[in-house]
């Protein structure tokens, strides 16, 4: 599951002395040379994520002072990387969680990974997870079924706030919708099936029938029932979703993809280019969409560089031949694309 991509803060030195300079004016001049390295790092540390950002690129200097080890956690730290479980019969408990810091191999977690912080429970399973917010639901461990209320908290900050449960939350797919460039507030998103809308046998296991938002602005739930306008749209279970331009877009079966505007609660559906044999997902790169399809014998990668023409172009196309080689081209329908 994708982790948090927010940094952690840092405050600035309460006492200053002469004017207020910037980081690539302090970076710069005869008078840094005289700074030893621990004064150095010391500095840097104060400043805002970005400004040590900005340090990294005023000489190699400041650039590998930021990165080494000995000063690295004295430093603002941009959380990249994502969430794991392992299953050990030997272990008790038999699961645990990790966090796999992308940018910081070998170091230390910059993030409890077991959300000790979270309010005391029996269970917790992550659901989610947006631009820097995971989205958890915590069950009392009696009834597993039974979800008592949805998580969304911030890893790095370690706050967290509770989102109310909806009649129809344990039988959802769920989804976090959040943009940190946009808004501060946060959307969570429940695909409603017919079976579980309906609550009688009239009802299609697995099509969608109402989408249910939650708002964090509004505190509030809003659903839309009858959706897509009488086509049947059904979601693969643990689909990964993207959220861009204000739209939380999933792959559905039948080569759709389908996007749905959290602020209006509409939906529309973009054909997606190939037809599906083994396995396919959408992502986000470049400030582009992106679909992987892993077909009988290739990888092909396809972009939507406009998302108002809905047509996509081939970005790559590699066989599974050339992308593991004869020894393990047999195995090459079990993998996945990141």
């Amino acid at each position: 599951m994708a982790a948090p991509g927010t940094a952690a803060g840092s405050s600035r030195s309460k006492h200053m002395i002469g004017r207020s300079l910037s980081p690539r004016t302090a970076m710069t001049g005869g008078s840094m040379d005289r700074l030893t390295d621990d004064i150095l790092a010391d500095i840097i540390s104060r400043v805002p994520y970005k400004s040590t950002c900005c340090c990294k690129c005023v000489s190699t200097r400041c650039r590998d002072l930021i990165t080494h080890p000995d000063h690295r956690a004295k430093m603002p730290q941009s959380l990249i990387g994502f969430f794991c479980e392992s299953d050990d019969m030997a272990r008790f408990p038999r699961k645990a969680r990790h966090f796999i810091n992308a940018f910081a191999q070998g170091c230390p977690p910059l993030v409890d990974p077991s959300l000790s912080f979270l309010p005391k429970h029996k269970n917790l399973h992550i659901l989610d997870g947006c631009n820097g917010l995971l989205l958890c639901c915590l069950r009392d461990g009696t009834h597993t079924d039974e979800i008592l209320h949805y998580v969304v908290c911030n890893p790095s900050t370690e706050k967290w706030v509770v989102v109310p449960t909806t009649d129809w939350s344990s039988s959802a797919e769920v989804y976090l919708a959040f943009d940190p460039a946009v808004s501060s507030h946060f959307h969570v998103c429940e695909l409603v099936d017919c079976d579980a809308w309906h609550d009688d046998d009239t009802g299609i296991i697995g099509d969608i029938a109402a989408v249910v938002i939650y708002s964090s602005k509004t505190g509030v739930w809003s659903h839309k029932a009858d959706a897509w306008s009488g086509s049947s749209i059904t979601i693969p279970s643990g689909a990964k979703s993207v959220f861009f331009r204000g739209e939380l877009h999933l792959c559905a079966y039948d080569n759709q993809l389908i996007a749905i505007d959290v602020e209006e609660n509409d939906w529309k559906v973009i054909p997606l280019p190939a037809r599906v044999t083994v396995s396919y997902d959408i992502y986000l790169s470049h400030g582009q969409l992106h679909f992987a399809h892993i077909g009988l014998s290739e990888l092909s990668i396809w972009v939507l560089e406009d998302p108002s023409s809905e047509i996509w172009t081939l970005k790559c196309n590699i066989s599974h031949l050339q992308l593991f080689g004869t020894e393990y081209s047999a195995y090459a329908d079990d993998y996945d694309v990141i």
